[in-house]
């Protein structure tokens, strides 16, 4: 029945509230983080994680997405003299689902990326200037790559949150510029953490025959769904930035009750976080 008539599968659990995996509508999957050398060396065959100079798994539920950050010098630009870069990049390759193809980023990685980068710009989680080492002559360019590893819905949650984890691990060397020589020299025995002024995390609803919400959807879900919604929040409460591409319009109140639940699970993923940075801290 499941795989013929799939949707009205759900309809009959979502009639009493409940998912076919247990879980309730607001309710989300188990979610883990760990940061940095706390489980690299999982990763040593992978060049691209033990060069990083941040990183950070996070799994919510199936979904597992890795997240490396690696700091660059370059010129800062002409018309940002005082700015630094962040540049990221969502992968969703093969290996992650059967749904995504090898060759050039598809519409669903573009989309990601490009939702990344506006949460990075709306939110102000780093000033870009806190990246400039000398104004127009060396800033910090941050290339945060974000792999999906494997793929069960709700891939824009857990980009967002192994993106800030892994921002959160980051350790850059100090630098300082020659002024005989204008050459750039980099101390790698003083290492300083970013500043992170802001802690966006995102929230994903699937919107089910135009009126149910349901939270941190996986893959069935969100192709069964009328459309999709998220949400993000920062430490204030604050709304950093709202995606939501097409499908079901929602009513002003079933959008303030998707703000308010965005702004509890922020304090969640906040927490772990905390919690998880605290740990790994040299005692």
């Amino acid at each position: 029945f499941r795989t013929v008539e799939p949707l009205e599968y759900y309809r009959r659990f979502l009639k009493e509230n409940c998912r076919p995996d247990g879980r309730e509508l607001g309710e989300f999957r188990a979610t883990t983080v760990n940061i940095g050398k706390f489980f690299e060396r999982d990763f040593l065959s992978s060049g691209s994680i033990t060069t990083a100079d941040g990183s950070a798994l996070v799994k919510l539920g199936n979904t597992t997405v890795i997240c490396g950050v690696k700091a660059e010098l370059a010129a800062p630009s002409a018309d940002a003299a005082n700015k630094g870069y962040i540049v990221p990049n969502v992968e969703l390759p093969s290996l992650c689902s059967t749904r995504f193809r090898s060759g050039p980023p598809g519409e669903e990685a573009q989309a990601a990326s490009q939702f990344i980068a506006d949460v990075i710009e709306n939110s102000q989680i780093i000033a870009k200037e806190d990246l400039c080492i000398a104004n127009g002559k060396l800033a910090w360019v941050l290339y945060c790559d974000i792999i999906c590893l494997d793929y069960d819905g709700n891939i824009l949650d857990a980009s967002a949150f192994a993106l800030l984890a892994a921002l959160k691990n980051v350790q850059l060397p100090s630098v300082t510029i020659n002024e005989e020589t204008g050459l750039s020299q980099v101390d790698f025995k003083q290492k300083n953490p970013l500043m992170i002024r802001k802690h966006p995390v995102a929230t994903s609803f699937a919107i089910f025959d135009d009126t149910l919400l349901i939270v941190d959807p996986t893959a069935e879900e969100e192709d069964l769904a009328t459309g999709t919604v998220t949400v993000v929040t920062d430490d204030e409460g604050k709304l950093c930035s709202l995606h939501k591409p097409g499908g079901s319009p929602l009513t002003g109140a079933k959008l303030q009750d998707c703000i308010t639940r965005a702004i509890t699970r922020h304090k969640e993923v906040k927490k772990l976080i905390d919690k998880v940075i605290e740990s790994i801290r040299p005692k």
